[in-house]
C-alpha cells in the first residue's frame, strides 16, 4: 500500500483511467466495468478495478483531485507503487474558442502552463509536456471509428481556477483550445517514468460565450468521452 492509495499490490491494472473527481470514478465503475472491486477509499478519492464490460480487458480508474499538486501525488504512487503503464485522464475542460461548445471532447496533444512545479524541475528552463504519440493517434481513429468529432490541439493547464486577470485569452490567441488543472504535470510525470499518458478533455464550459453544464452534467454525462478511453 501506498500513502494515498490503499490497494494491494496487483490490486491495480496496468492501465488507469483518472477522472479528477471521485464520483466520475464511480459512476465510470458502476456503469462501465463488471467484476468491479473498490481498492481505495483513502480520503474519499475512490479507485476502483473491474473489467470492461463486453470484453476480457481490465482496468482501472482512480480520482485525482483538482489541480497539478493533487494529481502527481495520485500519478507517482500508481506508477512507482503499483507498475501502472498507462494513465489516461478522463476529465473537463474550459474551451477558449468559440466554436468549441459543451460536449465537444478535446484530445490533448501538449499543455501549456503558469505552474510553478515544472519551472522549478528544470530549473528556470522550460519544458513542452507532451502527449503520447501512439495513444493519441488510437484516440483519433477511435473517434473516427465511433462517428465522434474530436478536437486535436494544445491546451493550457493553470493553477488559478478564478483568474481575475483574463489570462486565458492571450493563450487562446494563440490557438489553445482549452483550460485545465491537471495535464501538464500527467504529460511531464510520464515522460519522466516512461510510460503512457494521454488526456481526453470534455468541453464543461465556454469561457468565450459563457455557456457552462451543472456540476451533475460534469459528473454523469460525458459518455462519448468514456467510449474513447475505454477502447485504447
Amino acid at each position: 500500500m501506498s500513502i494515498h492509495i490503499n490497494a494491494k499490490l496487483g490490486g491495480v491494472a496496468e492501465t488507469v483511467l483518472l477522472p479528477g473527481d471521485p464520483l466520475r470514478a464511480k459512476f465510470i465503475a458502476e456503469n462501465f466495468f463488471k467484476n468491479v472491486t473498490c481498492y481505495n477509499t483513502v480520503r474519499n478519492m475512490f479507485g476502483y478495478t473491474g473489467t470492461i464490460i463486453g470484453t476480457k480487458k481490465r482496468v482501472s480508474v482512480q480520482g485525482s483531485g483538482m489541480g497539478m499538486p493533487s494529481l502527481g501525488i495520485y500519478v507517482h504512487e500508481l506508477i512507482k507503487e503499483y507498475n501502472v503503464q498507462r494513465i489516461i485522464r478522463v476529465g473537463s475542460a474550459g474551451s477558449l474558442q468559440k466554436e468549441i461548445g459543451c460536449r465537444s471532447i478535446v484530445l490533448a496533444q501538449g499543455s501549456c502552463t503558469d505552474s510553478a512545479m515544472n519551472n522549478n524541475r528544470f530549473k528556470g528552463m522550460t519544458f513542452a509536456p507532451l502527449a503520447n504519440w501512439d495513444l493519441l493517434l488510437k484516440a483519433y481513429k477511435v473517434s473516427k471509428r465511433l462517428k465522434l468529432s474530436v478536437h486535436i490541439g494544445n491546451i493550457f493547464a493553470t493553477d488559478i481556477f478564478y483568474d481575475v486577470i483574463d489570462a486565458w485569452k492571450m493563450f487562446a490567441e494563440y490557438g489553445v483550445l482549452a483550460v485545465e488543472m491537471e495535464t501538464a504535470e500527467l504529460y511531464t510525470l510520464a515522460s519522466l517514468h516512461k510510460i503512457q499518458a494521454l488526456s481526453i478533455l470534455t468541453i464543461s464550459d465556454n469561457l468565450v460565450t459563457g455557456e457552462r453544464l451543472s456540476s451533475e452534467d460534469r459528473e454523469k454525462t460525458f459518455s462519448d468521452m468514456m467510449k474513447i478511453a475505454l477502447s485504447l
